[in-house]
């Protein structure tokens, strides 16, 4: 399948991108008719741009039907965690209510409608199935030194494969014990483990060099905390990802968590599209990942470039509902209703996708997305679990 007439973010000439056996073989500046083959798949775009598939380095895959949960800014996240499960139990209680499996599925939909193909999720292994997008599960996840239990063993475990990075969620506030906590995780190392950590909120120049990475959330950081990690200077000491979290502390669409970042002037354009991309695809150990490029996986979105926009401005303006396809490792995932009339006239079936709709934005999407939503309604009023910008 060929893929032609899209503008890659970094600016410069229109490319068609060639797919095969669900990698890219080929990259080409349209127009070049020496490399097209009479009759082969090929669906055409128009004032459209690609991207590597997003990279999304924390989330809570069966945590994404809760609404925002907070009712004032807080000093820590066990502050937090005490607070909501006092003043929203009854809340919580209804979504733990609604089967985790189609609290999973969900999770996955929602960021595979933001554009996101690879998915690191924090907490125990969940029991994944039909995978749409790549789900990175083999990090050892600890919760947090204050509410993890027996987490210096489990940290200094001699089993651990010492390849296989440690996640955390550490940092995670803007007080006093939450600066200390860190101390403590890097006093308590002993195996000098990969670290990756999470939030890093309180974190310190001297405390991040001993980590691998720094897994950025700043919606989150933001709802909860009042603020978000110094990353113009943690930068400098290790590598910076890019997280959404879930919807229990932060907004549905990675869009606008990445706009805020931008706003916040302590990162480049280039560097916060590597904290999606290159960046983590190294980190967590994803081969062939990150990159559109001959030989690498045929993880790929493309989407509407806004009126006026060019380049990096066009990218941070998308939302869902601009993005015209995603493929994950080849496969159509989900597409735009102006390009239906193309891949319907090549002779390839609906069958398998459903129709849903985003705003305005009609979209067909691999797998049966309304019965997982209808489903879901038998349990909790939809206006309470999925955003009302999705309809079916």
């Amino acid at each position: 399948m060929r893929l032609n007439n899209v503008t890659p973010i970094t600016g410069g000439r229109d490319i068609d991108i060639l797919i095969e056996d669900g990698k890219i073989k080929s990259i080409c500046q349209s127009g070049d008719s020496e490399t097209s083959i009479p009759g082969e798949p090929t669906i055409e775009f128009h004032n459209a741009i690609a991207f590597p598939g997003l990279i999304n380095s924390h989330d809570h895959l069966d945590f994404n039907l809760f609404p925002q949960l907070g009712n004032r800014i807080y000093k820590n996240y066990v502050e937090w965690g005490e607070d909501i499960h006092l003043q929203n139990k009854n809340i919580i209680n209804s979504i733990l209510k609604i089967p985790q499996e189609l609290r999973i599925q969900w999770g996955i939909y929602k960021n595979l409608l933001n554009g996101v193909t690879t998915l690191v999720n924090h907490g125990p292994k969940l029991d994944v199935k039909d995978e749409l997008i790549t789900i990175r599960q083999e990090s050892y996840s600890l919760h947090s030194v204050q509410l993890e239990s027996k987490w210096k063993y489990k940290l200094n475990n001699p089993f651990i494969d010492k390849n296989c990075p440690v996640s955390i969620h550490i940092g995670e506030g803007t007080d006093e014990i939450s600066e200390e906590e860190i101390d403590r995780l890097i006093k308590w190392n002993l195996l000098k483990i990969n670290i990756i950590c999470i939030h890093a909120v309180a974190m310190n120049e001297e405390q991040a060099e001993h980590f691998k990475a720094i897994v950025w959330c700043p919606d989150s950081n933001y709802f909860l905390l009042g603020q978000t990690a110094e990353i113009a200077r943690l930068k400098n000491k290790t590598q910076i990802l890019f997280g959404t979290d879930s919807t229990v502390s932060a907004g549905w669409n990675i869009w606008e968590h990445l706009r805020l970042a931008r706003k916040t002037g302590m990162v480049s354009d280039t560097e916060l599209v590597n904290m999606l991309t290159v960046l983590p695809a190294d980190i967590w150990g994803i081969p062939n990942s990150g990159i559109v490029k001959p030989g690498y996986a045929a993880d790929i979105a493309i989407a509407k470039r806004k009126s006026g926009t060019k380049a990096m401005d066009a990218f941070f303006a998308l939302n869902p509902e601009d993005i015209l396809m995603v493929m994950h490792n080849g496969k159509i995932r989900l597409f735009d209703e102006d390009l239906h009339a193309q891949i319907m006239g090549q002779g390839n079936s609906l069958e398998g996708f459903h129709k849903i709709y985003l705003g305005d934005a009609v979209k067909y999407v691999s797998g049966n997305l309304p019965g997982l939503l209808e489903e879901i309604t038998k349990y909790k009023p939809i206006k309470s679990s999925i955003p009302g910008y999705i309809r079916w």
